[in-house]
């Protein structure tokens, strides 16, 4: 599957096109709004704390999905700051060569492990190695997905009930297993979803689901930490598409939409969780697509179903 995902590919057309036509459609009162919301999201990211690097230096890292994309440039980006770092994923030969890499670009340690999410004691085997390897552990970055059909739904309750365990229930597996050791070391937890949990878009209704459910739970577990005084963080990052090979594979003949860098997205990442952000939205502009549902919903149906390739 695809990280931010196929469906993720309707939502820059989209903006394209609503910007467009926005003038015609809304007239000035549209463009007003919209320019404000820009103008107050560049404010907001301009009086942010700054990052520094030096902060990630013998970090204790859990990076899950490492084998590729995403979850494989954040090791690198982790490895160059220094960190100390566990990468999982499926398959051991392709974390094997993961891990050398990071080793040649200056993490302190790299240790790896083969998982299955879909797994009922693999979560928590993963979660366990990294407290036994490190002692603790300082980021839980939570990031892999399962794959899933880019189409139609068929009815296959099955694969959706499997894939809600790989997208969803580990996560929250991995994360209340982690809890007291982040609790100890005022650590923090980063949650790579999507803005097809924000943005409903068809032939990923599987996959959307799963998004949907993590930002729900993620964003109540939030405000329970909160309330309670925790030490723990949570960043829920909401990502447009990006240029990995396996969402390139999925939407190469169903759109002209720019797709952003890997490694740029999996440094604003690592960099929004460092700076214990509790949004990303990236590239920026998923900020405001995800606005733009409730604002104009009549409109932004439409032109989500009109970037679409679908032959009936």
């Amino acid at each position: 599957m695809f990280a931010g995902e196929a469906a993720q590919l309707s939502f820059c057309s989209l903006l394209s096109s609503l910007y467009c036509h926005c003038g015609h459609i809304m007239g000035t009162y549209a463009k007003i709004l919209a320019a404000s919301v820009c103008i107050v999201f560049l404010a907001i990211k301009w009086s942010a704390p700054t990052f520094d690097a030096e902060s990630l230096k013998g970090a204790r890292v859990l990076v899950t999905g490492a084998s590729t994309g995403i979850g494989e440039q954040m090791a690198y980006h982790y490895a160059r700051f220094g960190a100390q770092i566990v990468i999982t994923a499926r398959r051991e030969k392709v974390l094997q060569q993961v891990a050398e890499k990071c080793k040649s670009l200056g993490a302190q340690q790299v240790f790896y492990i083969a998982a299955d999410m879909g797994n009922d004691s693999d979560p928590d085997k993963v979660v366990e190695f990294a407290l036994e390897t490190f002692g603790g552990l300082d980021y839980l970055v939570l990031n892999h997905i399962g794959p899933t059909p880019f189409g139609m739904w068929e009815g296959d309750v099955e694969h959706v009930k499997w894939l809600m365990k790989v997208n969803f229930f580990s996560y929250l597996q991995m994360a209340w297993r982690a809890l007291d050791s982040l609790e100890q070391n005022k650590g923090s937890i980063i949650v790579v979803s999507s803005l097809l949990g924000k943005l409903p878009s068809p032939f990923v209704a599987p996959y959307s689901s799963t998004k949907w459910a993590l930002n729900g739970f993620f964003g109540s577990l939030y405000h329970e930490l909160w309330m309670k005084k925790s030490n723990v963080s949570i960043t829920i990052c909401t990502l447009g598409l990006i240029d990995t090979e396996s969402a390139m594979s999925k939407v190469k003949d169903l759109t002209t939409a720019p797709a952003y860098p890997a490694t740029d997205a999996a440094l604003n990442i690592i960099t929004a969780g460092a700076l214990r952000e509790a949004e990303l939205y990236y590239p920026y502009f998923t900020y405001i697509a995800a606005l733009t549902k409730d604002w104009f919903p009549s409109i932004t149906n439409y032109f989500i179903r009109a970037t679409f390739k679908y032959n009936t």
